[in-house]
């Protein structure tokens, strides 16, 4: 029934007819209610399935192409898509003992299909009696066919899934390797190995900053020079200049991560990460920085490299002497270690201290790889470790570490913290600032001089406007330095005028031959190995060359050496 109502007014339900219309409204509020909530849950689901957290870390997944492969694992890609390590569904054979009829006759046969099992051990096995027992994980269809073929009763497969590098070494020691039952064991695979394994149903894939081409470029060329030098050894990266982002990363010798344990141990040490070395000369770099940046020196300034330095029964001397009074930039160009040395004894021990510090050199460095070494800093610091650490000697880091370190020295003095993950598109990478921008553009001009005029020369790659920095220094073995083993390495960034990229190549223990006129320094061996790799490279990375001699180019680099009278002679606290 309804209410009595004015004329044209809208009816106005009274009774149960109100009540259950009531009703229904608030059963369809409630059903949009759920309904929200869901939406909200799987939106939330959507963007945890798009972007995960490890502690610390931000992992981002990608779609991945479609392959017969969509549980398990997740793949993980290159920054430009391409595929660095999957799944392969394989038949893993097993037995169930108690119904194989003769056990040593099986293991027999057995042995001629499959050469790589022991002989001893599947007898044993197939002897046991149990209802389970495996004999080999993994077969190829091949080996598969063949057992079959041979029809022995309680003999049986099982599904399994086999994780694949198709690019065999190549990314080794950044992707690592799983065991069989695909647990991450080393590198990416075991650093995120929770989530690679949460990702997999979903059909995510994991992508690096890797760029598969430049990686491929950085190992040939290592490789060669490794092999022309006997060296014992070698590691290198590219690196993006501004955001820390990871292009290539290699460790000489490396490793088959589809058969990792066919190498030998030493192989699966990552060099470039988790090896830590004095690196000589290259750390002059760090020291005219933070002399210019703390106000300490600048750059008319110069120090007195007539003679060795003798502090503490010890000498130091210069490899390439003047035997005069050094500018700020001839003591970088021609690699004064008494330039330096006095130069840190300016900034003074404790300065030194905290900007090294600051370039994040006295802690083990963040990356997405369990094999971090940290760094061997001297238990005392005095004089004399203030003054060997300005060129590179008593203190231990990893080629990861420094390249961040130089990466701030030629980016505006933005300290980028190095990433093996591919940045997302308007994803801001966060930095510290640790020199300013103005000691940033001195440090990008006198690097360019070293490669124009001084111990870097053999690093020129025409058109890509190349700067950096040797570095030579002996390895400490039992009773002191051994004179014939050396690390060789060299620091670059490119192109100068506004760096893009920064290429760090160290080469363990290189012996020179007839075209080096038997010199193994880092001048002969890693300095032009930088040069051919950075050539290789700008093309691939889309890095225009441009006419070296053009004036604007001439004045963006200009540096000058300044004369002897124009040098400001200051004393040092250096004890000759």
């Amino acid at each position: 029934m309804t209410a009595p109502k004015a004329p044209g007014a809208a009816p106005h339900l009274i009774g149960s007819k109100a009540q259950a219309i009531q009703t229904g409204r608030t059963r369809l509020l409630t059903v949009a209610l759920v309904f929200a909530v869901c939406f909200i849950v799987l939106a939330g689901r959507l963007v945890e399935l798009t972007v995960i957290r490890e502690p610390g870390k931000t992992l981002a997944f990608v779609a991945a192409a479609p392959t017969k492969s969509t549980a398990g694992r997740a793949d993980i890609l290159d920054r430009n898509g391409i595929l660095l390590a999957t799944n392969l569904m394989t038949a893993s054979l097993y037995a169930d003992a108690r119904v194989v009829p003769d056990s040593a006759r099986a293991a027999q046969r057995l042995i001629r299909v499959l050469p790589g099992l022991s002989p001893a051990t599947v007898r044993e096995r197939l002897a046991t009696g149990r209802a389970f027992v495996w004999l080999k994980r993994n077969l190829t269809p091949s080996q598969q066919r063949s057992v079959n073929d041979l029809g022995i009763p309680g003999l049986h497969f099982r599904d399994e899934q086999r994780r694949l590098y198709p690019h065999g070494a190549l990314e080794s020691h950044v992707l690592g390797f799983t065991d069989v039952d695909g647990n991450g064991i080393s590198g990416i695979e075991k650093f995120f190995d929770r989530a690679l394994r949460d990702r997999g149903p979903q059909g995510r894939a994991l992508q690096l900053s890797l760029d598969a081409r430049v990686q491929h470029v950085l190992r040939d060329e290592v490789m060669a020079a490794m092999t022309r030098f006997r060296a014992a050894g070698a590691a290198g990266l590219v690196m993006k200049a501004n955001n820390g982002e990871i292009l290539a990363l290699i460790s000489l010798p490396d490793f088959d991560p589809n058969h990792p344990t066919a190498a030998p141990a030493l192989s699966r040490f990552n060099r470039a990460t988790k090896g830590v070395y004095e690196l000589g000369s290259v750390f002059k770099v760090l020291t005219v920085a933070m002399a210019l940046d703390s106000g300490a020196t600048k750059l008319r300034g110069g120090y007195d490299a007539t003679k060795p330095i003798r502090v503490a029964g010890f000498s130091i001397r210069d490899s390439h002497a003047k035997k005069r009074w050094l500018s700020v930039p001839e003591i970088l160009i021609y690699s004064s270690n008494i330039g330096a040395a006095k130069m840190a004894m300016d900034v003074g021990r404790d300065g030194q201290r905290n900007y090294l510090d600051r370039f994040g050199l006295l802690r083990r460095p963040s990356l997405e790889l369990p094999e971090v070494g940290a760094p061997i800093s001297p238990a005392r610091w005095g004089d004399l470790s203030t003054m060997t650490a300005a060129y590179g000697h008593g203190l231990a880091v990893s080629p990861i570490q420094f390249a961040s370190a130089f990466g701030a020295m030629v980016n505006g003095g933005v300290l980028m913290p190095a990433t093996l993950i591919k940045r997302q598109p308007g994803e801001r990478a966060l930095g510290v600032q640790v020199i300013s921008a103005r000691t940033s553009n001195h440090m990008r001009r006198l690097l360019r001089a070293v490669v124009e005029k001084g111990t870097g020369r053999k690093a020129q790659a025409p058109g890509y406007l190349v700067g950096g920095k040797t570095g030579t220094a002996e390895k400490p073995g039992v009773g002191g330095y051994r004179r014939n083993a050396l690390i060789s390495s060299f620091v670059a960034a490119f192109p100068m005028t506004k760096p893009k990229y920064v290429v760090y190549l160290l080469l363990d223990e290189p012996r020179g031959d007839a075209g080096t006129l038997g010199e193994g320094g880092a001048g002969y061996t890693a300095a032009p190995l930088v040069g051919r790799v950075i050539k290789r490279i700008g093309p691939i990375l889309g890095v225009r060359p441009v006419d070296d001699t053009a004036a604007h180019v001439r004045r963006a680099m200009a540096m000058r050496l300044y004369s002897r009278k124009q040098v400001s002679r200051k004393r040092t606290s250096a004890v000759n």
